[in-house]
Protein backbone atom coordinates (compact mmCIF):
# COMPACT_ATOMS: atom_id res chain seq x y z
CA UNK A 1 0.00 0.00 0.00
CA UNK A 2 2.84 2.27 -1.25
CA UNK A 3 1.69 6.06 -0.27
CA UNK A 4 -0.56 5.14 2.29
CA UNK A 5 0.50 6.93 5.66
CA UNK A 6 0.94 3.41 8.04
CA UNK A 7 -1.23 0.65 7.25
CA UNK A 8 -1.90 -0.40 10.09
CA UNK A 9 -4.18 2.92 10.54
CA UNK A 10 -5.58 2.16 6.91
CA UNK A 11 -7.30 -1.31 7.68
CA UNK A 12 -8.15 -0.30 10.91
CA UNK A 13 -10.21 2.96 9.02
CA UNK A 14 -11.50 0.45 6.92
CA UNK A 15 -12.70 -1.86 9.35
CA UNK A 16 -15.20 0.42 10.27
CA UNK A 17 -16.96 0.13 6.70
CA UNK A 18 -17.00 -3.66 7.61
CA UNK A 19 -18.26 -2.58 11.21
CA UNK A 20 -21.16 -0.55 10.03
CA UNK A 21 -22.08 -1.87 6.40
CA UNK A 22 -24.33 -4.07 8.32
CA UNK A 23 -26.36 -1.91 9.68
CA UNK A 24 -26.74 -0.86 5.59
CA UNK A 25 -27.53 -4.20 4.28
CA UNK A 26 -29.12 -6.43 7.29
CA UNK A 27 -30.86 -3.71 8.45
CA UNK A 28 -31.21 -0.44 5.75
CA UNK A 29 -31.62 -2.63 2.16
CA UNK A 30 -33.02 -6.16 3.71
CA UNK A 31 -35.00 -6.55 6.64
CA UNK A 32 -36.34 -3.54 7.64
CA UNK A 33 -38.49 -2.54 4.38
CA UNK A 34 -39.38 -6.21 4.81
CA UNK A 35 -40.25 -6.38 8.53
CA UNK A 36 -42.24 -3.01 8.50
CA UNK A 37 -44.54 -4.10 5.30
CA UNK A 38 -44.81 -7.88 6.99
CA UNK A 39 -44.56 -6.92 10.45
CA UNK A 40 -44.81 -3.68 11.70
CA UNK A 41 -47.27 -2.33 9.34
CA UNK A 42 -49.07 -5.34 8.02
CA UNK A 43 -52.04 -4.94 6.29
CA UNK A 44 -51.44 -1.28 5.06
CA UNK A 45 -51.73 -0.73 1.33
CA UNK A 46 -48.41 -1.19 -0.51
CA UNK A 47 -48.09 2.40 -2.07
CA UNK A 48 -48.71 3.77 1.10
CA UNK A 49 -46.33 1.52 3.59
CA UNK A 50 -43.51 2.31 1.00
CA UNK A 51 -44.63 6.33 1.48
CA UNK A 52 -44.53 5.35 4.89
CA UNK A 53 -40.43 3.58 4.81
CA UNK A 54 -39.80 6.70 2.20
CA UNK A 55 -40.99 9.68 4.94
CA UNK A 56 -38.32 7.21 8.00
CA UNK A 57 -35.41 7.39 5.60
CA UNK A 58 -36.21 11.36 4.62
CA UNK A 59 -36.37 12.01 7.96
CA UNK A 60 -33.16 10.71 9.27
CA UNK A 61 -31.54 12.20 6.23
CA UNK A 62 -32.82 15.52 7.29
CA UNK A 63 -31.61 15.68 10.61
CA UNK A 64 -28.09 14.63 9.18
CA UNK A 65 -28.40 17.91 7.05
CA UNK A 66 -28.66 20.10 9.49
CA UNK A 67 -26.17 18.65 12.03
CA UNK A 68 -23.45 17.81 10.06
CA UNK A 69 -21.71 20.52 8.69
CA UNK A 70 -21.77 22.98 11.69
CA UNK A 71 -20.47 19.64 13.79
CA UNK A 72 -17.74 18.81 11.64
CA UNK A 73 -16.57 22.37 12.27
CA UNK A 74 -16.69 21.87 15.70
CA UNK A 75 -14.69 18.68 15.21
CA UNK A 76 -12.00 20.60 13.47
CA UNK A 77 -11.84 23.24 15.89
CA UNK A 78 -11.19 20.58 19.07
CA UNK A 79 -9.69 17.97 16.94
CA UNK A 80 -12.55 15.61 17.92
CA UNK A 81 -13.78 13.73 15.11
CA UNK A 82 -12.93 10.53 16.25
CA UNK A 83 -15.31 11.32 19.84
CA UNK A 84 -18.21 12.71 17.73
CA UNK A 85 -17.89 9.39 15.05
CA UNK A 86 -17.86 7.37 18.50
CA UNK A 87 -20.99 9.23 19.51
CA UNK A 88 -22.76 8.83 16.62
CA UNK A 89 -21.97 5.46 16.11
CA UNK A 90 -23.53 4.37 19.75
CA UNK A 91 -26.43 6.39 18.97
CA UNK A 92 -26.82 4.32 16.01
CA UNK A 93 -25.53 0.85 17.53
CA UNK A 94 -28.15 1.41 20.34
CA UNK A 95 -30.88 2.17 18.25
CA UNK A 96 -30.68 -0.59 16.13
CA UNK A 97 -30.40 -3.05 19.03
CA UNK A 98 -34.10 -1.69 20.20
CA UNK A 99 -35.07 -2.52 17.32
CA UNK A 100 -35.63 -5.94 18.50
CA UNK A 101 -38.05 -4.82 21.67
CA UNK A 102 -40.36 -3.09 19.01
CA UNK A 103 -44.03 -5.22 18.75
CA UNK A 104 -45.82 -6.11 15.69
CA UNK A 105 -48.02 -3.49 14.61
CA UNK A 106 -46.08 -0.46 16.29
CA UNK A 107 -45.25 1.18 12.83
CA UNK A 108 -44.89 4.40 14.59
CA UNK A 109 -42.34 3.25 17.11
CA UNK A 110 -40.48 1.10 14.49
CA UNK A 111 -40.12 4.22 12.40
CA UNK A 112 -38.81 6.38 14.90
CA UNK A 113 -36.14 3.61 16.54
CA UNK A 114 -35.10 3.36 12.55
CA UNK A 115 -34.62 6.91 12.23
CA UNK A 116 -32.61 7.26 15.45
CA UNK A 117 -30.52 4.06 14.25
CA UNK A 118 -30.09 6.15 10.77
CA UNK A 119 -28.73 9.50 12.22
CA UNK A 120 -26.78 7.46 13.70
CA UNK A 121 -25.76 5.66 10.89
CA UNK A 122 -25.25 8.68 8.46
CA UNK A 123 -24.00 11.07 11.14
CA UNK A 124 -20.98 8.88 11.91
CA UNK A 125 -20.26 8.20 8.36
CA UNK A 126 -19.75 12.14 8.16
CA UNK A 127 -16.60 11.99 10.34
CA UNK A 128 -15.11 8.58 9.36
CA UNK A 129 -15.03 9.85 5.63
CA UNK A 130 -13.34 12.73 6.90
CA UNK A 131 -11.02 10.79 8.61
CA UNK A 132 -9.84 9.75 5.10
CA UNK A 133 -7.23 12.55 5.30
CA UNK A 134 -6.11 11.20 8.53
CA UNK A 135 -4.75 7.89 6.96
CA UNK A 136 -4.09 8.47 3.21
CA UNK A 137 -2.26 11.04 0.86
CA UNK A 138 -3.73 12.74 -2.03
CA UNK A 139 -2.48 10.28 -4.69
CA UNK A 140 -3.23 6.86 -2.71
CA UNK A 141 -6.97 8.27 -1.31
CA UNK A 142 -8.63 6.07 -4.39
CA UNK A 143 -7.16 2.84 -3.59
CA UNK A 144 -7.57 3.68 0.65
CA UNK A 145 -11.33 4.75 -0.52
CA UNK A 146 -12.29 1.76 -2.42
CA UNK A 147 -10.43 -0.38 0.04
CA UNK A 148 -12.94 1.03 3.20
CA UNK A 149 -16.31 0.17 0.52
CA UNK A 150 -14.83 -3.15 -0.61
CA UNK A 151 -14.59 -4.32 3.01
CA UNK A 152 -18.16 -3.21 3.72
CA UNK A 153 -19.49 -4.99 0.98
CA UNK A 154 -17.08 -8.79 2.14
CA UNK A 155 -18.04 -8.00 5.52
CA UNK A 156 -22.14 -7.09 5.45
CA UNK A 157 -22.61 -9.34 2.91
CA UNK A 158 -20.82 -11.89 5.50
CA UNK A 159 -22.86 -11.09 8.29
CA UNK A 160 -26.05 -11.13 5.59
CA UNK A 161 -25.59 -14.00 4.02
CA UNK A 162 -25.78 -15.69 7.96
CA UNK A 163 -28.74 -14.00 8.57
CA UNK A 164 -30.65 -14.94 5.67
CA UNK A 165 -30.10 -18.18 6.47
CA UNK A 166 -31.03 -17.66 10.01
CA UNK A 167 -34.60 -16.38 8.67
CA UNK A 168 -34.94 -19.16 6.03
CA UNK A 169 -33.68 -21.86 8.44
CA UNK A 170 -34.73 -20.52 12.25
CA UNK A 171 -34.99 -24.06 13.48
CA UNK A 172 -31.53 -24.83 12.91
CA UNK A 173 -30.76 -22.08 14.57
CA UNK A 174 -32.45 -22.61 17.36
CA UNK A 175 -35.05 -19.85 16.52
CA UNK A 176 -38.92 -20.26 16.89
CA UNK A 177 -39.64 -18.66 13.17
CA UNK A 178 -38.68 -16.53 10.62
CA UNK A 179 -39.91 -13.26 12.91
CA UNK A 180 -37.70 -13.82 16.42
CA UNK A 181 -34.85 -14.90 13.59
CA UNK A 182 -35.25 -11.21 12.02
CA UNK A 183 -35.17 -9.59 15.25
CA UNK A 184 -32.17 -11.55 16.46
CA UNK A 185 -30.67 -10.43 13.34
CA UNK A 186 -31.11 -6.90 14.42
CA UNK A 187 -29.31 -7.59 17.84
CA UNK A 188 -26.50 -9.35 16.10
CA UNK A 189 -26.13 -6.55 13.75
CA UNK A 190 -25.77 -4.23 16.66
CA UNK A 191 -23.10 -6.23 18.28
CA UNK A 192 -21.26 -6.60 15.07
CA UNK A 193 -20.94 -2.30 14.17
CA UNK A 194 -19.88 -2.37 17.99
CA UNK A 195 -17.11 -4.85 17.57
CA UNK A 196 -15.66 -4.02 14.65
CA UNK A 197 -14.92 -0.46 15.16
CA UNK A 198 -12.97 -1.13 18.25
CA UNK A 199 -9.74 -1.00 15.49
CA UNK A 200 -10.61 2.58 14.37
CA UNK A 201 -10.76 3.85 17.89
CA UNK A 202 -7.39 1.98 19.12
CA UNK A 203 -4.95 2.81 16.21
CA UNK A 204 -6.67 5.50 14.01
CA UNK A 205 -5.10 8.99 14.79
CA UNK A 206 -6.08 12.44 13.81
CA UNK A 207 -4.39 15.42 13.80
CA UNK A 208 -5.02 18.45 15.91
CA UNK A 209 -5.02 22.07 15.89
CA UNK A 210 -1.28 23.95 17.12
CA UNK A 211 -4.30 25.41 19.69
CA UNK A 212 -7.22 23.39 19.68
CA UNK A 213 -10.37 24.72 21.24
CA UNK A 214 -12.82 22.94 23.76
CA UNK A 215 -16.01 23.26 24.87
CA UNK A 216 -18.04 25.98 24.06
CA UNK A 217 -15.15 27.99 22.91
CA UNK A 218 -14.88 25.18 20.07
CA UNK A 219 -18.75 25.26 19.28
CA UNK A 220 -18.15 28.90 18.82
CA UNK A 221 -15.28 29.01 16.98
CA UNK A 222 -16.82 25.72 15.08
CA UNK A 223 -20.11 28.16 13.91
CA UNK A 224 -17.66 31.05 12.96
CA UNK A 225 -15.78 28.68 10.86
CA UNK A 226 -18.85 27.32 9.32
CA UNK A 227 -20.19 31.25 8.30
CA UNK A 228 -15.94 31.81 6.88
CA UNK A 229 -16.45 28.64 4.71
CA UNK A 230 -20.10 30.19 3.03
CA UNK A 231 -18.28 32.60 2.09
CA UNK A 232 -15.25 31.27 1.14
CA UNK A 233 -16.99 28.18 -1.07
CA UNK A 234 -17.14 31.02 -3.83
CA UNK A 235 -13.01 30.39 -3.58
CA UNK A 236 -13.95 26.44 -4.15
CA UNK A 237 -15.77 26.93 -7.80
CA UNK A 238 -14.82 23.63 -8.47
CA UNK A 239 -15.37 22.08 -4.85
CA UNK A 240 -18.93 23.64 -5.38
CA UNK A 241 -19.39 22.23 -8.89
CA UNK A 242 -18.52 19.19 -7.88
CA UNK A 243 -20.99 18.84 -4.97
CA UNK A 244 -24.02 19.63 -6.74
CA UNK A 245 -22.85 16.96 -9.29
CA UNK A 246 -22.64 14.93 -6.29
CA UNK A 247 -25.53 16.31 -4.39
CA UNK A 248 -27.95 15.03 -7.93
CA UNK A 249 -26.81 11.49 -8.31
CA UNK A 250 -26.17 9.90 -4.88
CA UNK A 251 -29.64 10.33 -4.20
CA UNK A 252 -30.29 7.95 -7.26
CA UNK A 253 -27.71 6.13 -5.32
CA UNK A 254 -28.86 6.22 -1.92
CA UNK A 255 -32.28 6.08 -3.10
CA UNK A 256 -31.80 2.36 -4.89
CA UNK A 257 -30.15 0.77 -2.01
CA UNK A 258 -32.80 2.04 0.46
CA UNK A 259 -36.03 1.02 -1.53
CA UNK A 260 -35.08 -2.08 -3.85
CA UNK A 261 -36.25 -4.21 -2.24
CA UNK A 262 -39.54 -2.20 -1.58
CA UNK A 263 -39.53 -1.88 -5.05
CA UNK A 264 -39.06 -5.59 -6.33
CA UNK A 265 -41.97 -6.59 -3.23
CA UNK A 266 -44.44 -4.23 -4.83
CA UNK A 267 -43.94 -5.42 -8.38
CA UNK A 268 -44.57 -8.85 -7.18
CA UNK A 269 -41.40 -10.26 -6.51
CA UNK A 270 -40.52 -13.00 -3.35
CA UNK A 271 -38.66 -11.65 -0.44
CA UNK A 272 -36.39 -14.74 -0.23
CA UNK A 273 -35.72 -13.94 -3.80
CA UNK A 274 -35.06 -10.38 -3.00
CA UNK A 275 -32.72 -11.47 -0.12
CA UNK A 276 -30.91 -13.18 -2.71
CA UNK A 277 -30.21 -10.31 -5.14
CA UNK A 278 -29.11 -8.53 -2.17
CA UNK A 279 -26.82 -10.61 -1.30
CA UNK A 280 -25.16 -11.02 -4.73
CA UNK A 281 -25.22 -7.28 -4.50
CA UNK A 282 -22.96 -7.60 -1.59
CA UNK A 283 -20.18 -9.89 -3.14
CA UNK A 284 -20.05 -8.77 -6.39
CA UNK A 285 -19.44 -5.12 -4.64
CA UNK A 286 -16.21 -6.82 -2.91
CA UNK A 287 -13.82 -6.77 -5.57
CA UNK A 288 -15.62 -4.81 -7.96
CA UNK A 289 -14.43 -1.76 -5.56
CA UNK A 290 -10.90 -2.55 -5.55
CA UNK A 291 -11.07 -2.54 -9.49
CA UNK A 292 -12.61 0.82 -9.54
CA UNK A 293 -10.02 1.90 -7.30
CA UNK A 294 -7.81 1.15 -9.33
CA UNK A 295 -9.48 2.12 -12.60
CA UNK A 296 -9.49 5.44 -10.91
CA UNK A 297 -5.85 5.26 -10.86
CA UNK A 298 -5.17 4.38 -14.36
CA UNK A 299 -8.04 6.31 -16.44
CA UNK A 300 -8.81 9.14 -13.78
CA UNK A 301 -11.56 9.82 -10.88
CA UNK A 302 -13.49 11.54 -12.90
CA UNK A 303 -13.94 8.91 -15.72
CA UNK A 304 -14.24 6.29 -13.55
CA UNK A 305 -17.07 8.06 -12.12
CA UNK A 306 -18.39 8.58 -15.53
CA UNK A 307 -18.81 4.67 -16.64
CA UNK A 308 -20.31 4.27 -13.10
CA UNK A 309 -23.42 6.61 -13.58
CA UNK A 310 -23.92 5.39 -17.32
CA UNK A 311 -24.31 1.97 -15.86
CA UNK A 312 -26.54 3.46 -13.26
CA UNK A 313 -28.85 4.84 -15.69
CA UNK A 314 -29.09 1.88 -18.05
CA UNK A 315 -30.01 -0.08 -14.94
CA UNK A 316 -32.44 2.11 -13.60
CA UNK A 317 -34.32 1.94 -17.07
CA UNK A 318 -34.25 -1.80 -17.25
CA UNK A 319 -36.00 -1.64 -13.66
CA UNK A 320 -38.56 0.09 -15.15
CA UNK A 321 -38.90 -2.90 -17.51
CA UNK A 322 -38.50 -5.61 -15.51
CA UNK A 323 -41.19 -8.84 -14.84
CA UNK A 324 -38.75 -11.56 -14.09
CA UNK A 325 -37.12 -12.83 -10.92
CA UNK A 326 -33.97 -13.61 -13.42
CA UNK A 327 -33.82 -9.88 -14.29
CA UNK A 328 -33.59 -9.05 -10.95
CA UNK A 329 -30.74 -10.77 -10.56
CA UNK A 330 -28.91 -9.52 -13.15
CA UNK A 331 -29.45 -5.90 -12.19
CA UNK A 332 -28.26 -6.92 -8.74
CA UNK A 333 -25.25 -7.61 -10.53
CA UNK A 334 -24.96 -4.64 -12.41
CA UNK A 335 -25.41 -2.50 -9.36
CA UNK A 336 -22.40 -4.77 -7.42
CA UNK A 337 -20.15 -3.84 -10.41
CA UNK A 338 -20.46 -0.34 -10.00
CA UNK A 339 -22.05 0.85 -6.45
CA UNK A 340 -19.10 0.64 -4.45
CA UNK A 341 -16.71 2.19 -7.09
CA UNK A 342 -19.39 4.66 -7.50
CA UNK A 343 -19.22 5.73 -3.70
CA UNK A 344 -14.98 5.34 -3.70
CA UNK A 345 -14.14 7.09 -5.95
CA UNK A 346 -16.40 9.94 -4.54
CA UNK A 347 -14.88 10.51 -1.40
CA UNK A 348 -11.67 9.75 -2.55
CA UNK A 349 -12.46 13.07 -5.24
CA UNK A 350 -13.57 14.80 -2.90
CA UNK A 351 -10.63 14.15 -0.28
CA UNK A 352 -8.59 15.75 -2.96
CA UNK A 353 -10.79 19.00 -3.60
CA UNK A 354 -10.81 20.23 0.33
CA UNK A 355 -8.72 21.75 2.87
CA UNK A 356 -6.91 18.58 4.63
CA UNK A 357 -6.94 20.40 7.97
CA UNK A 358 -10.83 21.17 7.91
CA UNK A 359 -12.08 17.73 6.35
CA UNK A 360 -14.44 17.07 9.11
CA UNK A 361 -16.19 20.14 8.09
CA UNK A 362 -15.73 20.20 4.31
CA UNK A 363 -16.91 16.63 4.75
CA UNK A 364 -20.17 17.31 6.62
CA UNK A 365 -21.25 19.58 3.78
CA UNK A 366 -20.67 16.71 1.17
CA UNK A 367 -22.73 14.64 3.80
CA UNK A 368 -25.30 17.07 4.32
CA UNK A 369 -25.82 17.09 0.21
CA UNK A 370 -25.67 13.60 0.15
CA UNK A 371 -28.00 12.86 2.93
CA UNK A 372 -30.53 16.18 1.63
CA UNK A 373 -30.22 14.53 -1.52
CA UNK A 374 -31.74 11.45 -0.06
CA UNK A 375 -34.64 13.43 1.89
CA UNK A 376 -36.03 14.13 -1.26
CA UNK A 377 -35.12 10.46 -3.48
CA UNK A 378 -36.77 8.01 -1.08
CA UNK A 379 -40.08 10.41 -0.79
CA UNK A 380 -40.14 11.66 -4.45
CA UNK A 381 -39.95 7.40 -5.38
CA UNK A 382 -43.03 6.64 -2.82
CA UNK A 383 -44.76 9.80 -3.84
CA UNK A 384 -45.16 9.31 -7.64
CA UNK A 385 -45.87 5.61 -7.08
CA UNK A 386 -49.12 7.02 -4.73
CA UNK A 387 -49.65 9.22 -7.76
CA UNK A 388 -49.13 7.16 -10.43
CA UNK A 389 -50.37 3.87 -8.69
CA UNK A 390 -47.65 2.46 -10.23
CA UNK A 391 -44.13 1.93 -8.50
CA UNK A 392 -42.46 1.37 -11.73
CA UNK A 393 -42.74 5.28 -12.48
CA UNK A 394 -41.13 5.98 -9.61
CA UNK A 395 -37.90 3.69 -10.39
CA UNK A 396 -37.99 5.29 -14.18
CA UNK A 397 -37.74 9.02 -11.93
CA UNK A 398 -34.55 8.37 -10.25
CA UNK A 399 -32.68 8.67 -14.18
CA UNK A 400 -33.16 12.09 -14.13
CA UNK A 401 -31.05 12.46 -11.34
CA UNK A 402 -27.79 10.44 -12.72
CA UNK A 403 -28.38 12.34 -16.07
CA UNK A 404 -28.27 16.08 -14.17
CA UNK A 405 -25.34 14.81 -12.04
CA UNK A 406 -23.45 13.55 -14.69
CA UNK A 407 -23.91 17.01 -16.54
CA UNK A 408 -22.45 18.75 -13.86
CA UNK A 409 -19.50 16.27 -13.75
CA UNK A 410 -18.68 17.66 -16.52
CA UNK A 411 -17.43 21.10 -15.48
CA UNK A 412 -15.36 19.54 -12.60
CA UNK A 413 -11.36 20.57 -12.95
CA UNK A 414 -10.01 18.00 -10.57
CA UNK A 415 -6.27 20.05 -11.25
CA UNK A 416 -7.68 23.28 -10.57
CA UNK A 417 -9.56 22.07 -7.32
CA UNK A 418 -6.62 20.66 -5.74
CA UNK A 419 -4.59 23.80 -6.38
CA UNK A 420 -7.47 26.05 -4.91
CA UNK A 421 -8.19 23.73 -1.96
CA UNK A 422 -4.24 23.88 -0.86
CA UNK A 423 -4.10 27.83 -0.81
CA UNK A 424 -6.93 27.41 1.96
CA UNK A 425 -4.59 24.52 3.90
CA UNK A 426 -3.39 26.75 6.90
CA UNK A 427 0.17 25.28 8.42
Amino acid sequence: MPGARNNKQVVSWALYDWANSAFATTVMAAFFPVFFKEYWNSGADIEHSTFQLGLANSFSSLVVVFLAPLLGAIADQGGTRRKFLFAFAFLGILATGCLYLVSEGAWILAVFVYALAAVGFSGANTFYDSLLVAVADREQSDFVSALGYSLGYLGGGLLFALNVAMVLHPQTFGLADATQAVRVCFLMVAIWWAVFSIPLWLWVEESTPTQPNKGWRAISAGYRQLIETFREIRRLRVTFVFLISYWLYIDGVDTIVRMAVDYGMSIGFATDNLLLALGITQFVGFPAAIIFGKLGEKIGTRKGLFIGLAAYIAVTVWGYFLDEIWEFYLLATAVGLVQGGVQALSRSLYSRLIPRNRAAEFFGFYNMLGKFAAVIGPALMGWVAVLTGNPRFGILSIVLLFIAGGVFLCFVDEEQGVAAAQKLETP
